[in-house]
């Protein structure tokens, strides 16, 4: 008869205890294996997360720095030289410039004067701050400009030699006109221009003559001294524009012809 004895479970040992909770889940495995020590070593694995962070920053910043510099170099003003056949609208125009023309205007008042109507070729506009003025200000001009109104800034042309600024009247074009005329020996005074001016067209640049012969065979007459456009085109002056409606222009044209048929504009006293 085999002997009663009292049942009792074998003692696990407390690696086996270890083992067997190790095998419930990866996330307990390294806990129970080591000392305080251990985990206090242990706490490195998790900087990688922080160098991360750190990197990300670092990126951030980066890109932050990089958007601010091309958003600065954006915003940086430009210089722009005017060339013929420029206006302040147009530039204003081409370039976005925020509040239009007069914007444009009111930034570069010191190098274009007081008339935004007069830029000329060569004229440096500073586009998005205010111009400095230089030694070289619109005071001290390089070239005559067709005129127009404050809507609309005339177009920059050429001329010869350096000249002053004019009124942006009647008065004005006549004595540009006679400044040009001069540089090219075309005789005429300010009395024999204003004279056929005021016959021809009243002094209003923008007169044509829609009735009579040339006007019928499609050439009508047009300006302040009404010239057909052939007429304009071969006695066209250099150092003005090529629009037979610009006042100077039209002047200078009609009395560079007149000289040609009649000696001078002076001797003219009737249609012609």
């Amino acid at each position: 008869m085999s002997a009663t004895g009292k049942h009792r479970r074998p003692k696990t040992s407390q690696l086996a205890r270890l083992l067997a909770v190790a095998g419930t889940g990866g996330i307990a495995l390294a806990l129970p294996l080591i000392s305080a020590s251990g985990a206090e070593a242990a706490q490195p694995a998790a900087q990688p997360a922080t160098t991360t962070t750190s990197a990300a920053a670092s990126v951030s910043t980066s890109v932050s720095t990089s958007v601010s510099g091309v958003a600065a170099k954006a915003a940086a003003p430009k210089i722009y030289s005017v060339v013929a056949g420029d206006t302040l609208s147009k530039i204003a125009q081409s370039h976005s410039v925020s509040g239009g023309w007069k914007k444009l205007y009111e930034d570069n008042r010191a190098v274009v004067g007081s008339d935004p109507s007069v830029i000329r070729p060569g004229t440096k506009l500073t586009i998005g701050g205010p111009a400095k003025a230089s030694s070289g200000t619109a005071a001290a001009t390089t070239a005559p400009a067709a005129r127009g109104s404050a809507a609309e800034p005339a177009r920059a042309d050429r001329s010869a030699r350096p000249t002053t600024l004019f009124a942006n009247n009647l008065d004005g074009w006549i004595r540009q006109s006679l400044e040009i005329m001069a540089q090219h020996g075309i005789p005429g005074t300010y009395d024999g221009i204003r004279r056929n001016v005021l016959r021809e067209s009243s002094g209003n640049p923008l007169a044509i003559n829609n009735w009579d012969s040339n006007a019928a065979a499609g050439i009508p007459s047009k300006g302040l001294l009404q010239v057909i456009d052939p007429t304009f085109r071969a006695y066209h002056v250099p150092g003005t524009a090529a629009d037979s409606y610009d006042p100077v222009a039209n002047i200078t044209a009609a009395c560079n012809y007149a000289a040609a048929r009649y000696g001078s504009i002076d001797n003219v006293n009737s249609a012609y």
